[in-house]
């Protein structure tokens, strides 16, 4: 249990790394003694940063103080399968008369079933694959920069398995550089599910194109650029933005910035107030990943050059409701310019 048993003075980037480890999906908050304190999600934590707290604070007004338990002497494999199921818990601590966690449930250690997951089924894809790809020369001078290799496939298959694995099956491709190599590398592929592709008479930035998809979609959708891979729950996403009542979603990666300097700080006259040696700064980055609603659609301008910068801005403007979803920076793969292709290709 070493690797989901965490204690209270963890903070909120190591409790993130942390459950990003585990396939169990939840942590077990203990004390000195093993006594548990509560349980600890990534929906917990995401609750926590989006209320304002920094990933450097510890994680003690995280996680839940009163999580569902099983006594160690009431343990019984039917209710408790019936309990997560019927709570939709990813696990159960067991507990013994003095509170200390002694074992633990989850569904696939009732049977070794798998536990019914969400399927996104006809949640649309749109993959913004139109860009010439310049921070990737030579590669890009001869392939479009979704065709760019990582290992034995292409970036765009690897971004692409991604949402399947999830069952969607329709995918839009915006192409305008080398956009008929795009289309034959499909063509000849033959792949079991549908593609559609958006042509792009002359670059429309990163939203523009997104326009001819108005009346083609009638429910949320996925937008993500073609040199970003994703390893994050699609599925929770999906549902982020629905319960939130969301008409545009950026995921976003919490990243720590250091300077490698003592920073000065002055204080009200101008003088040195104090210096801080190699300061720390947690930023949440916009990953290149939206979910948004088809009526969305409408502000972008007709054939006109738009980033997707100015859609967020604009949707703002109008009232429309804009969420952040939070991951950690080791779930987000950039890999659109060399420094990071060649860091990032071994991580998948």
């Amino acid at each position: 249990m070493k690797d989901i048993t965490v204690q209270t003075n963890i903070s909120i980037r190591q409790a993130m790394k942390a459950l990003d480890k585990t396939a169990k999906k939840c942590l077990l908050v203990i004390d000195d003694n093993k006594k548990l304190l509560g349980t600890l999600t990534d929906g917990d934590l995401r609750r926590s940063i989006l209320a304002g707290a920094k990933f450097a604070e510890n994680i003690s007004d995280s996680y839940k103080t009163k999580p569902t338990v099983i006594k160690e002497d009431e343990y019984n494999p039917e209710k408790a399968k019936e309990l997560l199921l019927k709570r939709k818990l990813d696990m159960i601590p067991i507990v013994n008369e003095n509170n200390v966690v002694v074992d633990y449930v989850t569904w696939s250690s009732m049977g070794g079933e798998s536990q019914p997951e969400n399927s996104l089924g006809d949640v649309a894809v749109v993959i913004m694959a139109g860009g010439k790809g310049t921070r990737l020369e030579p590669f890009t001078k001869i392939l479009p920069k979704p065709l760019v290799p990582i290992h034995e496939k292409p970036i765009i298959e690897h971004i692409i398995e991604r949402f399947t694995d999830r069952g969607c099956s329709d995918f839009h491709l915006t192409v305008n550089y080398k956009g008929k190599i795009m289309k034959a590398y499909f063509e000849e592929l033959l792949p079991d599910y549908k593609v559609n592709f958006v042509d792009e008479q002359e670059p429309l930035g990163t939203a523009g194109s997104l326009r001819f998809l108005d009346g083609q979609v009638n429910r949320p959708f996925f937008v993500t650029n073609c040199d970003i891979i994703i390893k994050a729950d699609y599925a929770s996403i999906y549902e982020f933005h629905q319960k939130g009542g969301f008409d545009v979603t950026l995921v976003a990666s919490a990243k720590e910035y250091v300077i490698p300097y003592g920073t000065c700080e002055l204080n009200g006259d101008g003088h040195l107030s104090h210096i801080n040696e190699k300061p720390k700064y947690d930023f949440l980055i916009n990953t290149g990943l939206y979910v948004l609603n088809p009526d969305v659609l409408k502000i972008i301008p007709e054939n006109k050059f738009y980033h997707i910068t100015h859609l967020i801005e604009d949707a703002k403007n109008q009232g429309k409701k804009v969420g952040v979803f939070p991951i950690d920076d080791d779930a987000w793969i950039d890999i659109g310019q060399w420094t990071e292709y060649q860091q990032e290709v071994d991580k998948l």
